[in-house]
C-alpha cells in the first residue's frame, strides 16, 4: 500500500530542453512489482487520478501482473516525481507530490477482510508521511494484518526526523519484519552506531525481526532467536540504484510468504536488489524469480532451497 508516481527521469542535470523519459513508480509499486515477480499474489492499495493518466497506471500495474482490484480512482492530481540519474548511481530528485490524489488514502479504503487474511502487507514510512490521513490507513493496515512489513524509508523532504521516530515506533510493535538502511536511517531514527545496535533497539521496541540493510556490503538481519550476517550479492551491472530498497523488500517478502526460511528469502531479496540496479527506473527491470534465484545461486553460496 501507498502512492504511485509519475517518474520523469533524465540523463543531464535538469534543464529546459533535455530529453527525458517518463515512467510509472513509487516505492509501494516497485515492491509490488518484485513482489509479484517473485511469485506472489499481490494487490496494490493505491488512489490514482480518475481519468487517462489514471488508467495507464492501472494498464502499467496490470502488465507488471499486480491486481487492480485493490485500487481506488479519485479526481485530483497525480504526484510526479523528477529524477537525473547517471551511470555512477548519482541521483536528483524534485518532487511534485503536495495534495497529490495518493495523499487522500485513508482507513476507509482499507478493507478489513482482504487486510486480515493477506499473507502479508508492506507498508513504508513514505505512505505514512504524504498525509494524516495516509498514516492512519497505514496503522489500520498494521493492525489487522498478522503479518506486516515496514520499511522506514525515511525522506526528509517528506517528514521530520521527530515525525518519522514516532510512526516508527508506533509501528514497530506490530511488525513481523521492519526493514530500515543504515547508516542513514538507523541513525538518524534510531541513533545506532551499527547495524547490530539497530536490530537490537528495534527488537526493543517490538519488532519480530528485523533486516537492516547495509547497501553493498550486505544485510544484518536479527530475530528472537538469532542474528545473522548476510553478504550482499555484488550487481553484474549498476544503471540506476532506484528501487533496489523496495526490490529487496518485496522480494523478501513474497519468498517469505510463499514458505521459504527468512534468512533465504533475505538471501533472495538481495539477490533480486542487485539485479534491479541494472535497468533504469523503479520498475525500469524487474528480474524474474528464476533470474533470481540463479543470480544467488551463482555468488558463492550455493543454490538455495525455495518452496513454491
Amino acid at each position: 500500500m501507498g502512492e504511485i508516481l509519475l517518474e520523469v527521469a533524465t540523463e543531464v542535470p535538469f534543464a529546459h530542453g533535455v530529453p527525458a523519459q517518463l515512467g510509472i513508480s513509487g516505492d509501494a509499486l516497485n515492491v509490488a512489482a518484485s513482489a509479484a515477480a517473485a511469485g506472489a499474489r499481490v494487490g496494490l492499495l493505491s488512489v490514482v487520478s480518475d481519468d487517462e493518466l489514471g488508467q495507464a497506471i492501472a494498464a502499467r500495474i496490470r502488465e507488471l501482473g499486480i491486481s487492480t482490484e485493490l485500487l481506488k480512482f479519485r479526481r485530483g492530481q497525480q504526484g510526479v516525481y523528477l529524477m537525473h540519474c547517471d551511470p555512477d548511481g548519482q541521483r536528483e530528485f524534485s518532487y511534485a507530490r503536495r495534495g497529490s490524489v495518493g495523499s487522500t488514502l485513508s482507513p476507509d479504503d482499507v478493507d478489513p477482510a482482504v487486510f486480515s487474511d493477506a499473507g502479508a502487507v508492506v507498508a513504508g514510512g513514505i505512505a505514512c508521511a504524504i498525509s494524516s490521513t495516509s498514516r492512519a490507513a497505514v496503522v489500520t493496515a498494521a493492525r489487522l494484518s498478522p503479518r506486516f512489513v515496514f520499511d522506514p524509508n525515511f525522506r526528509s523532504r517528506l517528514t521530520s526526523v521527530e515525525d518519522a521516530t514516532a510512526v516508527l515506533a508506533e509501528l514497530a510493535p506490530q511488525a513481523f519484519l521492519v526493514t530500515p538502511s543504515f547508516p542513514g536511517e538507523t541513525s538518524a531514527l534510531l541513533g545506532s552506531g551499527s547495524a547490530e545496535e539497530a536490530v537490537e533497539k528495534l527488537r526493543g521496541l517490538g519488532a519480530a525481526n528485523v533486516a537492516v540493510t547495509c547497501g553493498s556490503d550486505g544485510i544484518q538481519l536479527g530475530s528472537a532467536a538469532d542474528s545473522v550476517w548476510v553478504d550482499a550479492i555484488p550487481a553484474p551491472a549498476v544503471v540506476d540504484q532506484t528501487g533496489a530498497g523496495d526490490a529487496f523488500v518485496g522480494t523478501t517478502t513474497a519468498r517469505m510468504v510463499l514458505g521459504d526460511e527468512l534468512t533465504t528469502a533475505v538471501r533472495y531479496g538481495a539477490a533480486a536488489a542487485s539485479l534491479v540496479v541494472g535497468g533504469k527506473g523503479g520498475t525500469g527491470f524487474v528480474p524474474t524469480f528464476e533470474q533470481t534465484k540463479a543470480h544467488a545461486a551463482s555468488s558463492g553460496e550455493g543454490e538455495l532451497t525455495s518452496h513454491a
